[in-house]
């Protein structure tokens, strides 16, 4: 079976917005580091706030079919709870397909930096990530108008 990207070319460029969020489980201590501003390696908001953006411009780079998008907007929230931090990012354009995947690379790419920025404090003694989880990664928005709306 041959693999090809989808033909947008009849389609007409319209407005495209994606809303993703994902969330990482953190203990409660990796927690109240974060609030104190003590990792070691640095802010893991500001870390993953920052390459979030970038993955929504390299998402053709690493999903094969995904078409190159000139993105207009992104925005990323990062939330610290109780136990755990969720990430929300939307992304809109102008543009003949839409901007889910993108939305989606970025929510992951945020949730692990953050994996990476604190994984020194989610180890266990042994060296194991017991409770340490990304999760519910989802789009939970999307918006497709063509201007005559």
């Amino acid at each position: 079976m041959a693999i090809r990207q989808a033909d947008v070319s009849r389609k007409p460029v319209v407005y495209r917005e994606a809303t993703a969020r994902g969330k990482i489980l953190l203990t409660e201590r990796t927690i109240r580091l974060i609030k104190d501003g003590v990792i070691e390696k640095g802010d893991p908001l500001a870390i993953s706030k920052t390459m979030a953006m970038l993955a929504v411009k390299r998402t053709p780079d690493l999903l094969a079919l995904c078409h190159p998008l000139k993105i207009e907007r992104v925005e990323v929230e990062a939330v610290v709870l109780e136990n755990c931090i969720e990430v929300w990012v939307t992304v809109s354009a102008h543009e003949k397909t839409g901007v889910e995947m993108e939305a989606l690379t970025a929510v992951s790419i945020a949730l692990l930096n953050l994996w990476d920025v604190v994984k020194p404090y989610e180890k266990d003694r042994h060296g194991q990530y017991p409770t340490t989880r990304i999760e519910g990664v989802e789009v939970v928005k999307k918006v497709k108008k063509d201007g005559r709306s």
